[in-house]
């Protein structure tokens, strides 16, 4: 956040059908100002479904934005890695991603100014802005691992059985957001690009305890490098 050029600032309260983040980590805040020369929005802290927010709810923000103007969704997310080629720290490309939720923010009415009641989802991750950030990350000398995210619900991380079965299915990493809102940008016609934070290793042969502490110092190691691979995508895209 620190790189954008503040025009305005909205605490999540004072906007109206907003959630509030209660994730200790997620400030609330909605920023709008400048981004390597862009007009952009911010959202400082995010929803999840495990917080008991419905998939309305969490993605409402991505149709708020829409709305304000916004034709390119980038979002990030921290996740576990159970490729045994990533590492802790890695940045992942999401390429691809599978919906373990149990349910889809397209339930119910469809808002046809909005979107089609059946949304493509053949590409849900940009091509385009992949190859942009691919060659960002070349020049940068930025690490970049690429493959498919797996949205459940949690809270709880997964049983060594679960990673195995998570693994099975095709996914690289795991995690508990983002999902819902690229299915809501996507039924918009948004532009997506997502990558995740390996933040801990989920290997079931070699699982260690939760240490959520070094899930957020690794996260904070990791986030220069995605502040300056975001910042170049958008100045490229």
């Amino acid at each position: 956040m620190g790189e954008i050029e503040k025009e305005n600032e909205l605490s999540y309260q004072d906007i109206p059908y907003f959630p509030i983040s209660t994730v200790e980590t997620h400030a609330g805040k909605l920023i709008l100002g400048k981004l390597a020369g862009k007009s952009v929005v911010a959202m400082q802290g995010r929803f999840h479904y495990y917080e008991g927010y419905s998939m309305q709810e969490i993605t409402y923000p991505i149709r708020v934005m829409k709305v304000l103007g916004i034709h390119t969704l980038v979002i990030s997310n921290a996740a576990g890695g159970m490729n045994p080629l990533f590492r802790k720290g890695d940045l992942m490309i999401i390429d691809d991603h599978i919906n373990l939720l149990g349910d889809n923010p397209l339930v119910g009415p469809n808002i046809d100014e909005f979107g089609p009641r059946f949304p493509d989802m053949s590409e849900p991750y940009s091509k385009r802005l992949i190859g942009i950030a691919e060659e960002v990350a070349l020049k940068e000398k930025i690490r970049l691992q690429k493959g498919v995210f797996v949205a459940v619900s949690g809270p709880n991380l997964e049983t060594r059985a679960e990673y195995r079965f998570l693994r099975s299915i095709g996914a690289d990493a795991v995690g508990m957001s983002t999902v819902p809102e690229v299915i809501v940008a996507r039924h918009m016609g948004l532009e997506v690009f997502g990558v995740s934070v390996i933040t801990d290793e989920c290997l079931p042969d070699a699982l260690q305890p939760v240490d959520v502490p070094d899930i957020i110092r690794t996260a904070n190691e990791a986030q220069p490098r995605l502040t300056l691979l975001m910042k170049k995508l958008i100045e490229n895209s």
